[in-house]
């Protein structure tokens, strides 16, 4: 974990409302002068606090307008299988997220596609063509009540 302290915090927070302003709108923002902010914001692209800057795109804008949250067990959960799977699903555009999790499966993925058959498609020919899947379940979204990117930066431990 990074040392962040309440200058960075605000850095962090004015990204995370719109990471395209000038690095002078960016110190405004965060109440400090032009070149320490851009320190700041260099020294945590750096230590990888700052992953990456990016839009955030409206996904049914763009004609993508189906969603699930998939529940993935493997048939053996082994480190072998697990690295396999993390691999395979790096290279799925579909899958958004992947997240190991405890309990009665193994991952949890939000996939996007564009409708329901290409949802199919995704399952059959990536998901479930493999030996190491042994059992998917999907739920579909039906409605999106929150969906952001911001991380609650207030709580964060300062350093």
């Amino acid at each position: 974990m990074n040392d962040l302290d309440e200058a960075d915090i605000r850095i962090l927070m004015a990204l995370q409302e719109d990471a395209s302003r000038s690095v002078a709108d960016i110190a405004r923002a965060a109440g400090m002068a032009q070149t320490p902010c851009w320190r700041r914001l260099k020294r945590l692209k750096e230590t990888g606090t700052v992953k990456a800057v990016t839009a955030l795109i409206d996904r049914e804008s763009v004609g993508l307008e189906f969603c699930a949250y998939v529940f993935v067990k493997l048939g053996l959960p082994n480190r072998t299988n697990m690295e396999r799977f993390d691999t395979m699903v790096r290279g799925w555009p579909e899958v958004l997220t992947c997240e190991r999790i405890t309990g009665a499966v193994d991952y949890l993925l939000k996939v996007v596609t564009v409708d329901m058959k290409a949802y199919d498609r995704f399952l059959t020919m990536r998901l479930l063509d493999n030996d190491i899947v042994s059992d998917v379940q999907s739920r579909i979204v039906v409605s999106t009540i929150k969906d952001t990117a911001h991380l609650p930066l207030h709580t964060a431990p300062r350093g």
